[in-house]
């Protein structure tokens, strides 16, 4: 028993070291639903925004041995995403349909093993197409959610997935403010009601939510005073009812810490309001450049917020910001990129952030 305890630590210490991917979503008091997640990674994957327009055909294939047919589909809705640009094909791992459907794809390594495939089957679909199927072709979680045991989702080393393997757990937001996590665990599809709200890495989704139960003590409000024998001693600031809360970039760490600001921060009234809420959140989860490394051999590697994704479910509007614009985000109006008939791609280092804004003429006596 001990054995089994050891090395289920050893692995998640081991995947902790990298990958670090936090989503977040809040629903406004005018029932506005905002979605946000940042992108951490190690290496140059070519981020690329792109758009597919309704009526983009999806090849839908299965695993190369097995001498099955390809299946061609048309879209039912636009989307608009971002992808991986060295991975052929463009891989949706962040996105949103026209419909006010979201998807952000999370790193699950060491715990993903997707479905097997058989002669049998008929419906299929490789990871890499995963998020474009999704989004493409579904307006809600729920019918999401009524698909998804109708289609087996599969990988193998055939794929071209760059340097990393795509072990990848997905929580899906729609803007009635339903949501759902997506894992394949055990060749196994596991779909989760998104409580918490919240989406990391490994270990899987009920891995965490058993683990929030070790956070029972955190409270927004702190002990002001205790009489300590005869002497009254006061607090010396706020914030001690926190004491405990993880600050570490860990994947555990990040989804209490995530989690608990989520529920407990004042609920923003309006869309506006709730962006800035998902911003302050994805803020205490964001890894400067050299702060999360992994070692390799000779090499050491870091994890670093490569961008940056709010995702305005009921408004159709995107707000992105990629390492060297962290804290100025682009804004796109999604309605007029979904009006679209042919589809679009743009390197999200590439995408003309605002510059900084000189406040200086402010303060004219």
């Amino acid at each position: 028993m001990l054995r089994t305890i050891l090395a289920a630590v050893s692995v998640v210490a081991a995947v902790n070291a990298s990958l670090a991917c936090t989503a977040v979503d809040i629903v406004a008091a005018d029932k506005s639903v905002i979605t946000g997640r940042t992108m951490e990674w190690a290496f140059d994957m070519k981020w690329t925004l792109v758009s597919q327009p309704k009526g983009t055909e999806l090849t839908l294939s299965a695993p190369g041995d097995l001498n099955l047919p390809e299946v061609k589909i048309a879209t039912k809705y636009p989307v608009v995403g971002v992808s991986a640009a060295i991975i052929p094909g463009g891989a949706l791992l962040e996105g949103q349909n026209a419909e006010g459907l979201g998807m952000s794809g999370n790193f699950l390594p060491e715990f993903t093993q997707y479905q097997t495939v058989t002669k049998e089957d008929k419906n299929y679909v490789s990871i890499l197409s995963f998020g474009s199927w999704a989004l493409g072709n579904h307006a809600t979680v729920a019918e999401l959610r009524a698909a998804l045991p109708t289609i087996k989702v599969w990988s193998d080393s055939s794929l071209p997935s760059g340097p990393t393997p795509p072990t990848l757990h997905f929580v899906f937001t729609d803007r009635s403010g339903d949501g759902m996590i997506v894992e394949y665990v055990g060749g196994q599809l596991k779909i989760h009601d998104n409580v918490a709200h919240v989406l990391t890495n490994s270990p899987p989704y009920e891995w965490h939510l058993m683990n929030a139960r070790n956070f029972l003590n955190l409270t927004t409000v702190g002990i002001t005073s205790r009489t300590v024998g005869d002497a009254n001693v006061t607090a010396i600031g706020q914030g001690g009812g926190t004491i405990g809360l993880s600050a570490d970039y860990t994947p555990p760490a990040r989804f209490i810490r995530a989690a608990f600001l989520r529920h407990y921060v004042t609920q923003p009234a309006n869309a506006s309001e709730a962006v800035q809420t998902i911003g302050h959140i994805l803020n205490t989860v964001d890894i400067p450049l050299g702060i999360a490394q992994a070692k390799e051999g000779n090499q050491i590697f870091s994890d670093y917020t490569q961008w940056v994704a709010i995702k305005d479910l009921t408004n159709n509007k995107l707000l992105i910001a990629d390492y060297a614009h962290r804290t100025t985000y682009l804004t796109l109006d999604l309605d007029t990129i979904f009006a679209q008939d042919k589809p679009a791609s743009v390197l999200v280092s590439d995408l003309p952030y605002p510059a900084a804004i000189d406040g200086t003429t402010a303060l004219k006596p």
